[in-house]
């Protein structure tokens, strides 16, 4: 059972009180003090607050994990090899743990054919291009996507395209592909100049920011159904995340993203509490200048906080914090099914192969983690919208960012209830805050 306290958490916002009601993940104005009388209650008295608020009806996410779910998505570690030398690599330097190899067009195909095989018409599968750096095995990435197009087209479904890549094989030639295709591209880019050169060296220790960007140009300047991201690992050398964000925007990407280095095949590079706190401030400090920019009516690129508001607004509530092992898998370059791009090559998450698709492994992967089965996930305010944190990250380092996911999302409804009254076309309806 778990606790009333658990089921709701109060945050201000400069504009009053508010109440985030965890299932459901919805947002309600509340009267001053509220926080303070629900606390001084004892559980039964919170739980009859919550019903007099109308919470104490059918859960939406209920036990159950998900039954016989079809594979919408998945990534291909296409060259599970790499020219650069990041230390912390969740790859270990792009080969998984093993020989370097490519994949063949055989693995490559059966994998398209699994996902056609298993959609109904109309619907969207996706398609992903990982490594270690995938444009090492450029000839397959393009070939796969043509016969997914074809596929795709006599089946009744649409497909989607995306490729992460560290940049520095880049050519001119590529942005043409990408954009006719209407790729998301990622570009991995670890802060700016000598920042990013010292965590993603090249084999020979040289330094690749200054490639990549030469090499980014012609991508920058071709999207239009191609978007080009930033992402960004953070790690403790660097931690200048506005100014990071302020000089990705102004080179024109289309999204920016922050991630935090929790789980390093090495421990090298991992953030401790001390650096999730300092991430923390940096990330809200990036936040205002969003929602500064918002209420002025200018586009500001900072994916983190945009996914977030739009995830609160549509009152997103889920068991899972991604589709890992569900509707997703990645598959290494011998046609292995593992959870995710992640756990390629770890017994953990391998769950059958792409010829046979996946096995019962998966079904005792969804039991186990789903939120309500993770402790402390299950009574964590932030549990619905969290979903339980990167399972490649949790299994293999534990839990050092709860306070970290938590800050950060508090900070975000906060923002969340500013923007929706200062600026509510923002959200396209009216925003979801209602009074109570």
């Amino acid at each position: 059972m778990i606790p009333p306290a658990a089921q709701v958490h109060f945050f201000d916002s400069g504009h009053g009180d508010h109440m985030l009601a965890v299932d459901g993940s919805r947002v309600f104005d509340v009267p001053s003090g509220t926080a303070d009388q629900f606390a001084s209650m004892d559980q039964p008295g919170q739980s009859a607050f919550l019903r007099s608020m109308g919470l104490d009806g059918t859960p939406f996410i209920d036990d159950t994990p998900p039954q016989d779910m079809p594979v919408r998505s998945l990534s291909l570690a296409v060259a599970q090899k790499c020219n650069l030398a990041c230390t912390y690599c969740y790859a270990a330097g792009g080969e998984f743990g093993g020989p370097a190899r490519n994949m063949e067009w055989e693995v490559a195909k059966a994998s398209v054919d699994r996902l056609v095989d298993e959609a109904e018409p109309g619907v969207r599968i996706n398609l992903a291009y990982l490594g270690g750096e995938p444009l090492i095995n450029r000839d397959l990435v393009q070939r796969t996507t043509d016969y997914a197009v074809e596929q795709a087209q006599a089946n009744g479904l649409s497909v989607g395209f995306s490729i992460t890549t560290n940049g520095t094989l880049l050519r001119p030639e590529d942005a043409a592909f990408f954009e006719a295709h209407g790729f998301a591209v990622t570009i991995s880019l670890d802060g700016l100049g000598e920042v990013h050169d010292k965590l993603r060296p090249n084999r020979g220790g040289r330094g690749s920011f200054d490639t990549i960007l030469k090499r980014v140009e012609p991508l920058l300047a071709a999207q239009h159904r191609m978007q080009v991201g930033a992402r960004v690992t953070v790690t403790p050398q660097n931690m200048n995340l506005p100014e990071t964000l302020d000089q990705f925007v102004g080179m024109g990407f289309h999204s920016i993203g922050f991630s935090p280095m929790l789980a390093s095949p090495n421990g090298q590079q991992e953030l401790d509490r001390n650096d999730l706190d300092e991430m923390l401030t940096q990330m809200i400090r990036c936040g205002e200048v969003f929602e500064a920019a918002v209420i002025q009516g200018r586009r500001y690129p900072f994916s983190n906080m945009a996914a977030a508001m739009q995830e609160i607004h549509r009152g997103t509530h889920r068991p899972y914090a991604c589709g890992a092992g569900g509707g997703y898998f990645g598959v290494s370059a011998d046609g292995g099914l593992f959870a995710c791009h992640r756990f390629v090559e770890d017994e953990v998450g391998a769950m059958g192969d792409v010829y046979d698709g996946p096995d019962l492994r998966r079904e005792n992967w969804l039991a186990d983690r789903h939120v309500h089965t993770q402790s402390p996930c299950n009574t964590c305010w932030a549990r619905y919208l969290c979903g339980g944190g990167c399972h490649h990250e949790v299994i293999h380092r534990g839990r050092p960012a709860c306070d970290y996911i938590r800050g950060w999302l508090h900070h975000c409804l906060q923002a969340y209830v500013r923007l929706s009254e200062s600026r509510p076309d923002y959200f396209g309806v009216s925003a979801q805050a209602a009074s109570a």
